[in-house]
């Protein structure tokens, strides 16, 4: 089946695995949701890991994605990686604050990573320490030079709009990462069941559209990343900007083609969903047949299903 993607019941294509690793982190920023997940102090072994995205890999998943939590923070990240690199995926990417990345660029390029995107939502120290509760700001910046220099590209940064926080620092950060090399990713506020404080995303959801807008006016060309939820590439003198907006998007379900993994070895079919989890590592443990787990992976797949598709 490698050659086919598997897809859904409404016809929604399977590209993309995202596994959560871990759910430590060595910040605390205030929006945190999580990545959708529910709190476990569990975690999967790389060789657990391995088994999974095998198996994603003969259904047909061409892209990986690690995530935390900040994938970082585990000893064993470069093993993770170069275990899954020898699957041969089409890409291998990792999120990350990028505090840890100076240290690991390089091995983590070599075990077979292909690029990083790295949460970054201001160049403003004061600033900085607000949103994280942390003073890393400088080790983010080596963190995400080195991954430049050691050709984890594209780099991009994600950069949570807050309203009355950062929203007028968009041109400093892109002019930080048209100056380097790097894409921007502006990413409007998402309300979460797993945001620590439940008033945060109301109180500072700053929407995107008059951004857009304005990019739009001034951009050298617009594309549209259809398998992407839609979401907008930006062009302008030289540097690109994407802008992801959650909320509100109709296409952000519609066009979805990402299946998740939680840090305990469950399959989440949604992000904002945590009623619809299906257990697999136990089955990996247990040294269930890869047809077992093919079913079990097949199950989690039919779960997925469309907020909104208008």
């Amino acid at each position: 089946m490698a050659d086919e993607f598997v897809k859904d019941k409404f016809k929604r294509p399977i590209i993309s695995l995202r596994i959560t690793i871990t759910n430590r982190c060595n910040e605390n920023c205030i929006y945190c949701h999580h990545d959708g997940m529910i709190s476990s102090k569990d975690e999967m072994t790389p060789d657990e890991i391995y088994k999974i995205c095998e198996i994603a890999k003969k259904l047909g998943v061409k892209k990986i994605r690690l995530s935390g939590g900040d994938p970082l923070v585990r000893k064993d990240i470069v093993e993770i990686v170069e275990k899954i690199g020898s699957l041969n995926f089409k890409d291998i990417s990792l999120t990350t604050n990028g505090v840890l990345l100076e240290k690991y660029a390089e091995d983590l390029k070599k075990a077979g990573l292909s690029r990083v995107n790295v949460s970054l939502d201001t160049l403003n120290r004061d600033t900085y320490k607000f949103v994280t509760n942390m003073d890393y700001l400088n080790e983010a910046k080596a963190g995400i030079l080195k991954a430049v220099e050691v050709g984890l590209y594209p780099v991009k940064i994600n950069m949570v709009i807050m309203k009355d926080i950062n929203e007028h620092e968009i041109k400093d950060m892109f002019n930080f990462c048209k100056d380097n090399n790097m894409v921007l990713q502006l990413i409007e506020l998402i309300e979460s069941e797993n945001c620590d404080d439940d008033k945060f995303s109301s109180e500072y959801h700053y929407k995107l559209d008059m951004v857009e807008e304005r990019l739009a006016d001034i951009a050298d060309d617009v594309r549209e990343r259809k398998f992407m939820q839609g979401r907008r590439k930006y062009y302008i003198n030289g540097g690109e900007i994407e802008v992801v907006k959650p909320m509100d998007n109709s296409k952000f379900c519609a066009n979805c083609t990402r299946l998740r993994v939680t840090p305990d070895g469950k399959i989440k079919p949604c992000l904002l969903r945590n009623d619809n989890l299906v257990e697999i590592v136990s089955f990996i443990r247990n040294n269930e047949s890869d047809e077992k787990l093919e079913e079990i992976f097949i199950k989690g797949i039919d779960k997925r299903e469309p907020f909104n598709t208008d």
